[in-house]
């Protein structure tokens, strides 16, 4: 037989799979296919034809893991196949798959019956079928009813993952890779690796709950380690990976787990898995994200009596960013009114049933508070739109609510745009807008069914000062200013005693000591505003530098006239260089090429055991380029070859990394020219990983 699987074939087209680096057939389910069996004489009336597709080790027709077509009759549950021409020694078959067909890889055979008897045609591993998920196709409950967002959000292989913080938004391009050589089968390895049942892989629910829970390795020996101790000498520092691709051959390979991810590696690699199955998949950044260890379903700060953190109190923590994903199915498991965007949350934070999982999770139960539906509501509901309680020890050693901040979390919620490289602002699908009816009502159903429900009875404040605090663009290596500014609303002289205590933290919200404190004491007359500024400079913070670079600024103060507290965090990122990528020469199928990058480092200090790390899909397989040593302010230049595989836009992405300076990383696009001799996929695939000591180009001084 001839399954016509070749990727200029009508069928790989057809099933939007022509981008996968695969020779076998790859269908999306509830889509027809066309294929050719090759008979010893013409085909007769009489003959009996049957399809027959087995997946796992022990395929049963009820489970649904064995699948009987007969030819030119209808078949069970959507699957049927029909004759659309019969041409001498050649049938040609018309073949549907159903919509909720089990995904996974087939074996795929014939039988024929007729009066000289039965025949078995023998399995050949060259007619294995894999059988996605469809977004095109509207029995699928993945259906998604966009064209640019199922271009975008299943087969777009790069996209931007944002960090930092809200009012500094970094952002980095990820090579998702979801068709690149062997990722189809890591994705499968991983559902077989959590022994998941075949009858379940037809439902994406329990699907992404798998991949969400399997991602990490807490539990399950699962594909990446959650590594957040900022000491990553026995594996890769989570800022320098620029894609999945790596990290899914490496787990395909190995079977071990991969050292070391952080959330939006986590999320990476889901988006790739989820994308490559058939779901359409965004990667989310959700920043001032709370972590909420007690099911209060609020965020609670415990301060001393002179408004000092209680650090031991504090177990409640306010990540600067969490990234996590969206994905789009029907929830048939929920009441209606719960389709569209879930999220699913693959960063081990607290379990879920007793594992590292999250979600997947309706985006419109956490806009309503609706905490009660599965999975994971509470926690995420709390992540976006808990409220911040600021609470003082009394001199009886018991503890009053002094301030609550209701804007502090979840302020601000974002992906990559469809069809473009901008932000998207998504916020508002996940909550009314901050301090409407709506929004306060979400907050309080929510909070009712937490450990705390009475916490809004005990309220009481007068507020007629104002504290903001201005955030400035501060650059790893340099002095920076932190500045504050109080102003008095009221009609009457205030005067505000003002402590600000300056630590590092990492993004998940954990603090280091503080390393620089000022006091001050400020008198403002009525309607009058006054900034308070605390310079600090590069040789402060140098020795307090962790992975990811950011301060938080604790800022408490007290009204002397009629006991008002001010509080407020506030958590500043030290933005690091750029890449900068050049291009020299056209960029065609199966030619090589060359790219240029140049790297200044921002330090007056060497940086160490420097790694550039380089992939792009269709373009460069993943690479290691180990550097040595690059001296204080010095420049950079280095060069590298390629052989692109496949035509169209393309994204290069490089990163460097060293023990002195990680999350530096650039990327070009690269616009490929199709081959001459017509192939649109040369096989060019080359070893998994490639590693080596790289001379340089040039080494200019700063």
């Amino acid at each position: 037989m001839d399954l016509l699987s070749s990727r200029s074939d009508q069928n790989r087209r057809e099933h939007h799979t022509d981008e996968f680096e695969y020779d076998e057939l790859i269908l999306r389910r509830g889509q027809p296919f066309h294929m050719v069996l090759f008979l010893s004489r013409p085909y007769e009336s009489s003959d009996h034809v049957t399809l027959e597709l087995c997946i796992g080790n022990n395929p049963e027709v009820g489970k649904g893991t064995h699948v009987i077509i007969p030819v030119g009759k209808g078949g069970s549950g959507g699957w049927k196949a029909q004759v659309t021409k019969s041409s001498g020694q050649n049938l040609n078959l018309r073949v549907h798959t159903s919509p909720n067909a089990i995904i996974g890889k087939f074996q795929f055979t014939v039988r024929t019956r007729c009066k000289a008897g039965e025949f078995q045609l023998p399995f050949d591993p060259r007619n294995e079928i894999y059988i996605l998920f469809n977004p095109w196709c509207p029995e699928d409950i993945v259906y998604v009813d966009h064209e640019d967002w199922r271009q975008e959000y299943v087969l777009n292989e790069s996209g931007r993952i944002y960090y930092g913080t809200e009012a500094q938004i970094g952002e980095r391009t990820w090579n998702y890779g979801q068709f690149d050589h062997g990722v189809l089968d890591a994705c499968l390895y991983i559902l077989d690796r959590r022994g998941m049942p075949y009858g379940g892989r037809r439902d994406p629910v329990s699907v992404s709950r798998v991949i969400s829970a399997m991602v990490n390795s807490l539990d399950d020996n699962g594909v990446l380690i959650g590594n957040w101790s900022g000491d990553y000498s026995r594996g890769t520092n989570p800022s320098a990976w620029v894609g999945s691709v790596e990290i899914l051959l490496s787990y395909l390979r190995t079977g071990n787990s991969v050292p070391f991810g952080q959330c939006w590696v986590f999320a990476g690699v889901t988006t790739t898995v989820l994308r490559c199955l058939g779901l359409a998949t965004r990667t989310v950044t959700n920043f001032n994200s709370a972590h909420d260890t007690d099911t209060s379903l609020t965020m609670d700060i415990y301060f001393d009596e002179n408004m000092k953190p209680l650090e031991h109190l504090n177990h409640d923590s306010v990540w600067n960013f969490h990234v996590w994903n969206d994905c789009w199915m029907k929830r048939p498991d929920l009441p209606s009114g719960f389709d569209g965007w879930q999220v699913v949350d693959a960063t081990p934070q607290e379990t879920s049933s007793g594992i590292f999982c999250c979600g997947p999770c309706s985006v419109q139960s956490i806009k309503n508070g609706l905490v009660y539906m599965k999975y994971d509501t509470p926690f995420i509901f709390a992540e976006v739109n808990s409220d911040k309680v600021y609470w003082q020890r009394q001199d009886d050693g018991s503890f009053k609510i002094v301030y609550v901040e209701e804007k502090a979390i979840g302020s601000l919620i974002i992906t990559k745009a469809i069809g473009s490289n901008m932000r998207e602002d998504v916020t508002h699908t996940y909550k009314h807008p901050e301090g409407s009816e709506a929004e306060r009502k979400a907050v309080e159903t929510a909070a009712a069914h937490g450990s705390k429900p009475n916490v809004y009875a005990t309220r009481d404040s007068t507020e007629d000062v104002a504290m903001q605090v201005e955030a400035q663009d501060a650059v790893m290596g340099q002095d920076l200013t932190v500045c504050v500014v109080l102003t008095n609303r009221g009609s009457s002289p205030r005067t505000v005693k003002l402590h600000l205590y300056l630590s590092v933290t990492f993004y998940t919200g954990v603090t280091g000591s503080v390393f620089k404190e000022s006091k001050k004491e400020v008198v403002l007359a009525p309607g009058a505003s006054e900034r308070v500024t605390m310079p600090v400079a590069y040789k402060e913070y140098r020795a307090q530098l962790v992975d990811q670079g950011a301060m938080l600024l604790n800022v408490s103060g007290h009204v002397k006239e009629n006991g008002q507290v001010l509080a407020k965090q506030h958590t500043f990122r030290l933005r690091t260089p750029d890449l900068s990528l050049t291009l020299l020469g056209a960029a065609v199928v199966g030619q090589e090429c060359e790219v240029q990058i140049v790297f200044k480092n921002p330090l007056p200090v060497t940086l160490t055991n420097v790694v550039f790390r380089l992939e792009g899909s269709g373009l460069q397989r993943p690479k290691i380029l180990n550097v040595g040593d690059i001296g204080g302010n010095e420049t950079v230049t280095l060069r590298q070859t390629f052989v692109p595989v496949r035509p169209g836009p393309r994204q290069l992405i490089a990163s460097l990394d060293s023990p002195q300076l990680s999350q530096v990383h650039g990327v070009i696009q690269v616009d490929v020219a199709p081959a001459g001799g017509g192939g649109a996929f040369s096989d060019i695939r080359g070893s998994g990983r490639s590693r080596e000591t790289i001379p340089m180009a040039s080494r200019g001084g700063a």
